[in-house]
């Protein structure tokens, strides 16, 4: 019988096999452009463009930033590929990865795992700095769910816990066309190499 096709075709050029990915065939353009083009929320968000994952990651590593100031570039760069591997598994819900099960995990794990050797980064992250991306990233998520998802501050806080007013008053979505995100994206993961 034969195996079902587990690789996809970069725009790079390269070719990614999801069951086996290697650093090698990781190009950062393919992972701007793909989750520029990946939706939050499965798209169901207010506004003229997708809120999108490259957005998102944006928004997380400018969280962590003000968060943890004294954070070294690489736990940045961490913070900006925190969900990396959606540029070809794209961004699924969290009742949808639930109902898919571990196998979900797994895969994202790998893909993380290429991903960081690709960019200097050791293959797990360490479980504090793990830990204060998540805090940045459930920030962002209530941000999110109640700028433009539609939840109200206190669905919000029961799914995302209670934030910060401090932060949560200042900091604000921007939706923007995915060109405009992915060359931000670009522009940021560019510094960050440069000071590693």
């Amino acid at each position: 019988m034969k195996q079902p096709r587990a690789w996809q075709r970069m725009l790079s050029g390269r070719r990614l096999d999801l069951l086996d990915p290697t650093p090698v065939d990781i190009e950062i353009d393919d992972i701007a452009h793909g989750l520029a083009f990946v939706a939050r929320w499965n798209g169901q968000t207010k506004g003229d463009y997708a809120y999108s994952v490259a957005e998102h990651s944006l928004l997380v590593t400018e969280i962590f930033r003000i968060q943890q100031p004294k954070a070294p570039a690489k736990w940045q760069l961490a913070a900006l590929l925190h969900d990396a591997p959606e540029y070809v598994i794209g961004d699924m819900i969290s009742p949808v990865k639930a109902a898919v099960g571990p196998g979900y995990g797994a895969l994202d794990d790998r893909l993380a795992t290429a991903i960081h050797l690709r960019f200097g980064l050791p293959a797990q992250v360490p479980a504090s700095v793990k830990k204060q991306i998540k805090k940045a990233d459930k920030l962002s998520a209530w941000l999110e769910a109640v700028q433009i998802a539609g939840f109200t501050k206190a669905e919000a806080d029961r799914f995302f816990g209670k934030q910060d007013p401090a932060l949560t008053g200042r900091l604000l979505i921007r939706l923007r066309p995915p060109t405009d995100v992915r060359a931000d994206f670009l522009d940021l993961h560019k510094q960050l190499m440069e000071r590693l």
